[in-house]
């Protein structure tokens, strides 16, 4: 009781929202910090390991709105709750494979997809979250909180995990990641609510605040009785989505290939480099805070469209540069920083996408931001399996050139966003 007195309840929520989201991307980055293993097991190459990823990735994707509507409609306490057993029991179940089995790869990839749709409610849940408990004014210092998790999970997974295999084997790895998954959704079930009306350790003070501060101004928020269809076709929402699906595709490449790219392609022994390999996603983690802080500051001094939007454009644009120097330099210690000061300035951008998602949706929240996250998965799926067809055809250096190509657009496309101007477009669509 002395705990929530001190602290406030919104703030403790969001810290375990981050705990589920460090823990959903440790389930889904742990088959490629055990690719290699993987690969010499079950006998299947790069391009049938970039299968593997992609058939998570599109399971992922086609669930995002079915996740958002779900969040929706049952709350994102239960609904994040039952997606964390569900992803945790998928990814227990991967440790059956066994190159034994008639049609290994083919078991491999219904897993994956199934352990994809049940991570799918992740996001769109916890931006429902957002969206009913936390003010506009800290929207970008929560998904900063939120999204580091995508960073912590890969990061701090890497050397856990590594151990892990190299003393028990990559199965142990998979049954660590699913246990740590059932700990953690069952204490958000113990300790959450769908709202903030309904938790008893929420003092009146906090609750007045955050009902008088979660919404943003009539004029500036969609109209209430927009329909779905507008909705989804609102340029806003069009334009986070096809953005939002050149961060997954570069920020995939990460998640994906740079294990096995520095390994394969610059000769380093993972075990006696693990620092390095940790980078980029420590770079996500710092970053992904520091660009949500820095948004909501920008937001309060200057509006919500140079708060949100002019974040993301910087941040696009710092990485290309990156992208593309990292992959051309000679040493593979300095390529490989470089490559991780791309992968940490995409992640400036993480929690632009978020709030601008909430600010323009309020309720309907869970399913705009699934469909925006939709993109993104696509753009991972896409470079799961493209980028090793690229890097074995035409260079490692042409996959990081179509990435930073991919991230100058992305970078246009937030010129096109304005979540101050939502409602003006929706009341000439109706």
């Amino acid at each position: 009781m002395a705990l929530t007195r001190r602290f406030q309840i919104r703030s403790i929520l969001i810290v375990w929202i981050f705990l589920l989201s460090a823990v959903a991307f440790m389930d889904r980055t742990n088959i490629s910090i055990a690719g290699l293993a993987i690969l010499d097991e079950l006998h299947i190459d790069n391009v049938r390991l970039g299968w593997v990823f992609s058939s998570f990735l599109l399971g992922y994707a086609v669930f995002q709105v079915a996740g958002g509507w779900l969040a929706f409609r049952f709350g994102p306490r239960r609904v994040l709750a039952a997606g964390v057993l569900w992803w945790g029991a998928f990814t227990a179940l991967t440790t059956v494979i066994s190159p034994r089995m008639a049609h290994v790869l083919v078991l491999l990839i219904l897993i994956r997809f199934s352990l994809g749709a049940g991570e799918a409610v992740m996001y769109p849940a916890s931006n429902q979250f957002v969206a009913r408990w936390i003010p506009v004014a800290e929207r970008g210092r929560a998904n900063g909180w939120i999204f580091a998790g995508v960073g912590a999970g890969a990061g701090l997974s890497l050397p856990l995990l590594t151990w892990i295999i190299s003393r028990y084997g990559w199965r142990a790895s998979f049954w660590f990641s699913a246990a740590t998954g059932v700990v953690v959704g069952l204490g958000w079930y113990l300790l959450a609510r769908d709202e903030p009306e309904q938790h008893s350790l929420v003092s009146p003070e906090e609750l007045r605040h955050i009902q008088a501060t979660r919404s943003i101004e009539p004029e500036q928020g969609l109209a209430p009785s927009s329909s779905w269809r507008v909705l989804i076709l609102n340029r806003n929402v069009i334009a986070l989505t096809l953005s939002y699906f050149s961060f997954g595709y570069v920020a995939w490449i990460f998640f994906s290939w740079f294990f096995i790219y520095l390994a394969q392609q610059r000769g380093l022994d993972l075990k006696a480099n693990a620092f390095l390999s940790m980078t980029p996603f420590l770079a996500m983690t710092v970053c992904c805070l520091g660009g949500g802080i820095v948004s909501d500051w920008l937001s309060k001094k200057y509006g919500l469209r140079r708060g949100r939007c002019g974040i993301a454009v910087l941040s696009f644009a710092l990485t290309a540069v990156f992208l593309l120097l990292g992959s051309h330099v000679r040493g593979p210690y300095l390529a490989g920083i470089i490559l991780a000061g791309g992968a940490g300035a995409l992640y400036l951008s993480q929690s632009s996408f978020w709030a601008v998602s909430a600010d323009i949706s309020d309720k309907r929240s869970g399913v705009v931001s699934g469909l925006m996250n939709t993109g993104c998965q696509i753009g991972g799926a896409v470079t799961a399996s493209l980028t090793p067809y690229i890097g074995s055809h035409y260079g490692w250096s042409s996959a990081f050139l179509a990435a930073a190509v991919l991230s100058v657009a992305a970078a246009l496309l937030w010129l096109l966003i304005d979540p101050e101007r939502v409602r003006a477009e929706h009341n000439i669509q109706n």
